[in-house]
């Protein structure tokens, strides 16, 4: 059973993550982490007709390439915790459409990923699973059409735009009792954000209205 100390869920059993993979686009590639994916696409559309698709097959690519890492075939995965930035997590829908798997679509932005992994935990910890996966991706095209315009629209861009990632994570989590191998990545503890708004305005600075609750988390810890 996992503890709760405070706002903090501490599991007695440790999670682990056992297997993962990251695959990203040809500019992620040529950047300072190039060498730390385990695919690298250098024609972002994937083969695909649209940029929602190729986000998809990222998805994709990232999950399959964690499983055989693991010699894992989709029928040894209890559920898939796994989002994206694009309406209705339609990438990841359509990623891992007709597995016949266990599905939980999650939308969180950037925390997308640490979502799935916290709560791909906690079914593991109570016992309801006892392998899933966790997964996120995003497209540098698809999300400038999400959220500010198509790139045939040809808009500037806003000094304070991000630049969103080419790229998707995958990583399998099984059960700590189940498996008590040692040298894998554990689940120790984990804790979920809280909604914190200092006004900002700006929409295209999405980082100045992330960081704030990072900040006061922060600032609680140091006056505890």
């Amino acid at each position: 059973m996992a503890l709760s100390l405070g706002k903090t869920i501490v599991y007695e059993n440790a999670p682990e993550i056992s297997f993962w993979a990251a695959c990203a686009g040809k500019k992620e590639g040529e950047g300072p982490f190039g060498n730390q994916f385990d695919k690298v696409f250098s024609d972002t559309t994937l083969g695909k007709a649209s940029w929602e698709e190729s986000e998809s097959e990222l998805l994709k690519n990232a999950a399959e390439i964690a499983l055989a890492k693991g010699k894992l075939t989709w029928a040894d995965i209890d559920c898939i915790f796994a989002g994206d930035l694009l309406s209705q997590c339609i990438a990841s829908n359509f990623a891992f459409a007709n597995l016949g798997v266990n599905f939980c679509g999650l939308y969180g932005a950037c925390s997308t990923m640490a979502l799935a992994l916290i709560n791909g935990a906690n079914l593991l910890e109570c016992g309801a699973a006892g392998r899933a996966l966790a997964a996120t991706g995003s497209h540098f095209c698809s999300s400038e059409r999400q959220f500010r315009f198509p790139l045939e629209y040809g808009n500037q861009r806003a000094p304070t735009s991000q630049w969103t990632v080419t790229a998707a994570g995958a990583a399998v989590l099984e059960s700590g009792k189940k498996s008590g191998a040692q040298g894998k990545v554990k689940i120790r503890a984990a804790r979920f954000g809280e909604i914190t708004d200092l006004g900002i305005t700006d929409a295209n600075n999405m980082g100045a209205a992330m960081a704030p609750v990072s900040v006061r988390i922060g600032y609680i810890k140091e006056r505890k």
